[in-house]
């Protein structure tokens, strides 16, 4: 799913202005891809291969849309947004996830991501959402609920023929290891991540469609006041739907289009894929100036002395 590879264009950068005088540089490299998996434009290297992390939730959603889980326990959209999340733990986020996890008949017991240092319970882990939907498959399947982070579990191997199914390629060609949260994670080049929200905004996949709905309906379950997905899907109002994730990730993809957007950040900044994500999404009219201005207010002026500012273009193939 790499087709149309072209030689590296140059990186982007965000560097980081005190009083306009630089202080600090991100290199940055991102891609754009549409659903066949085909290179449109990027700044780096498109075959630049790094770990998805938590912008592959989305993605391991399709083992409740696609399994008959949300229909057998009545789930509903909020909860679907919370499965897709990265969220503040806040007593909203908590009580989300809870639901799921009482209408599927499971104890909150059952959750293996860790509890936060400063929480007080596994619910209000920012992974915990994924966690409750990968246990809600495994409930409706009758699948042993103690083993389903083991990359053998057959919801992990569901969750990994999803995805592979949808990059065209074997499932055991993917690098795996352990995300944060406990739960396998998997490294692809940026071009199959740009192929990947390609295909979630497409409108071509039912079970994609719901999932985008879910985020684009409940921004605030996705992450959390302030937060930039939330912020950016609830300004473009459905237009566009965004997942962060750890160590400088960020995708983006516009409803209705196939174009998918990855980004990586190298040293894995997160205020840098922030400023890159809004530098981008202007120049490819994704966003309007208004849109684009709030959002610089909000996560590129960091302080009175402080700004980031974007050198650099994407090279349109």
């Amino acid at each position: 799913m790499t087709r149309g590879l072209r030689n590296p264009a140059p990186e982007l950068e965000v560097q980081l202005l005190r009083e306009g005088i630089l202080e600090s540089t991100h290199r940055v490299t991102a891609v754009i891809a549409d659903h066949r998996g085909r290179l449109l434009t990027q700044a780096g290297n498109a075959a630049m291969s790094t770990f998805i992390r938590s912008a592959l939730k989305p993605f391991q959603a399709l083992a409740v849309t696609s399994t008959g889980t949300i229909e057998r326990y009545g789930l509903t959209d909020r909860d679907l947004a919370v499965i897709c999340s990265s969220h503040h733990g806040s007593v909203e986020h908590a009580r989300q996830v809870f639901n799921i996890l009482w209408r599927c008949d499971i104890d909150p017991t059952a959750l293996q991501c860790p509890t936060p240092p400063d929480k007080d319970s596994p619910l209000q882990h920012c992974c915990s959402g994924k966690h409750a939907g990968m246990l809600a498959v495994a409930q409706q399947r009758y699948y042993p609920l103690e083993t389903y982070l083991h990359r053998s579990h057959p919801v992990q191997k569901l969750i990994i023929t999803k995805i592979s199914e949808l990059l065209g390629m074997p499932a055991d060609e993917f690098i795996r290891a352990r995300d944060d949260c406990g739960a396998p994670i998997y490294s692809m080049p940026l071009i199959q991540m740009a192929s990947l929200y390609a295909q979630l905004a497409s409108g071509e996949h039912l079970d994609l469609e719901r999932i985008v709905r879910a985020m684009t309906y409940y921004p605030h379950l996705v992450a959390g006041e302030g937060a930039f997905d939330t912020e950016l899907m609830r300004m473009t109002e459905g237009e566009l739907v965004s997942k962060a994730g750890a160590e400088g990730i960020q995708c983006i993809s516009r409803a209705g289009e196939g174009l998918g957007l990855a980004i990586k950040v190298h040293d894995g900044a997160k205020r840098a894929k922030s400023a890159i994500a809004i530098h981008i999404l202007r120049q490819l009219g994704w966003i309007t100036p208004p849109v684009a201005e709030t959002l610089s207010e909000q996560f590129m002026k960091l302080s009175p002395y402080k700004r980031l500012e974007v050198v650099g273009d994407l090279t349109m193939l």
